[in-house]
């Protein structure tokens, strides 16, 4: 257990240095094995193995796939077509283009998948019209950073892959139980517009009323997508087919949808699919350095350590999950959001299981936990990449108004955890 927190010790000196996040798992996983083992050969062995087993993995194509499909949708220009629908049905109540926001962004990360692009989209989108009709920097800043969240819970969603092949839980049951409480913190998410343009009117103003004409004109441009979403979505919930296949289909379906606007040329084409080959290669370093970084703590016998410690302190589960959430908040505070859910996951994934906490459930858990992360200071990975998008903005504004959305994601943490038949009563249907 000693060799194990001296690896912890070391690999966040290694990262804090800036040394990447995967070779740092890699160097000290490979090395703390052959410590404990006596042999490199054995640990050059077993890091052979990971990487040939876990390249093996068929739920890995899951990745590449839906990092294409977002990059599709990004480059097709739907942002713009999402949020001005939105906006012609939420835009004349007070704090409209914030509503507005939230839904778009709800819709936009669903497909993309991704948080940071998300917020990067939206942030050229949504943040131009709200500063020309009079809103606060701290709201609509703040707005699109929080929203853009969203794409870590609602599916297709790259961390619930990534948390699915890091524990071995199925994809298709994590894509399934996260629709809920993605939901839930969308609602959340507008509570939070209306009660903060209630305490401050002159933060969000009310905007122009559209008729309902304009209303159903406005979904015209927006269906393709929306047909997109709920092919993948329904087709996994009826098990028409899997995750990996889902992935594909959703790949070309956005692909078509670049097509059909005109958006997609040869140039855009081999740019995305050298985007995506990057960003693959990065995350399947990083899972490789995870595998191996996890042998080497099991190995330490840490996690029976953890395991056997709790059950004699008697924690029970509610005791547990709040360790962790104080975990997540401090770590969260210091790491970047991939970074955190694959150095914790496989640990505190065995540790939850041993106490009898539903997989599906404690992975939808990881994951709300970890879009906390992504606005708390310092490193809250939204609000810089909000702040790099407008940097006329001071970083305090965008913290401020990220706050009370922080709020409503520990109101829908605690929510979910009283009532844990959120995440998982849709599991009993499909």
């Amino acid at each position: 257990m000693i060799a194990s927190l001296i690896g912890f010790g070391i690999l966040f000196l290694l990262a804090f240095a800036g040394v990447p996040l995967a070779f740092a798992m890699l160097i000290v996983g490979t090395i703390g094995f052959a410590l404990l083992r006596g042999s490199f050969e054995s640990a050059y062995s077993m890091l052979a193995q990971q990487v040939v087993d876990a390249s093996a993995n068929d739920g890995m194509a899951v990745l590449p796939m839906f990092i294409l499909m977002g990059l599709f949708v990004h480059k097709s220009d739907l942002s713009e077509d999402l949020y001005k629908a939105a906006n012609a049905w939420l835009g004349h109540l007070r704090g409209g283009l914030a509503h507005a926001t939230v839904a778009a962004c709800a819709i936009f990360a669903a497909i993309s998948g991704s948080s940071i692009a998300t917020a990067a989209t939206m942030s050229k989108v949504a943040i131009p019209p709200m500063r020309r009709l009079g809103y606060h920097d701290a709201l609509s800043c703040g707005s699109v950073a929080s929203a853009g969240v969203l794409g870590v819970l609602i599916p297709p969603s790259v961390p619930l892959v990534v948390y699915g092949l890091l524990t071995n839980t199925d994809i298709r049951q994590l894509f399934i139980a996260a629709i809920v409480p993605g939901l839930m913190l969308a609602l959340l998410f507008v509570i939070a517009v209306v009660g903060v343009v209630t305490l401050r009117p002159e933060w969000g103003p009310t905007g122009e009323r559209k008729s309902w004409q304009e209303r159903f004109a406005s979904l015209k441009s927006v269906w393709m997508v929306l047909v997109l979403f709920v092919a993948i979505i329904g087709g996994l919930y009826a098990g028409i087919f899997t995750a990996t296949e889902s992935a594909g289909i959703g790949a070309s379906g956005a692909l078509l949808i670049g097509v059909l606007r005109r958006k997609m040329t040869w140039p855009t084409l081999f740019e995305c699919l050298k985007d995506t080959a990057r960003t693959t290669a990065m995350i399947f370093t990083i899972v490789f350095g995870a595998f191996v970084f996890a042998n080497f703590i099991t190995l330490s016998g840490l996690t029976a350590a953890l395991i056997d410690m709790l059950q004699q302190q008697n924690m029970g589960t509610l005791g547990l999950l709040l360790m962790m959430m104080v975990i997540y908040l401090i770590l969260g505070a210091l790491m970047e959001s991939l970074s955190l859910l694959i150095l914790t996951a496989p640990i505190f994934h065995a540790i939850a299981t041993s106490v009898g906490i539903h997989p599906i459930w404690f992975g939808i858990f990881v994951v709300m936990m970890i879009e906390i992360g992504l606005l708390t200071p310092p490193v809250g990975m939204n609000v810089f990449t909000v702040k790099t998008m407008n940097p006329d903005v001071p970083i305090r504004t965008i913290f401020k108004g990220s706050m009370p959305f922080v709020a409503a994601n520990m109101v829908g943490v605690g929510v979910f955890i009283a009532f844990p038949i959120i995440g998982v009563f849709l599991l009993r249907w499909f």
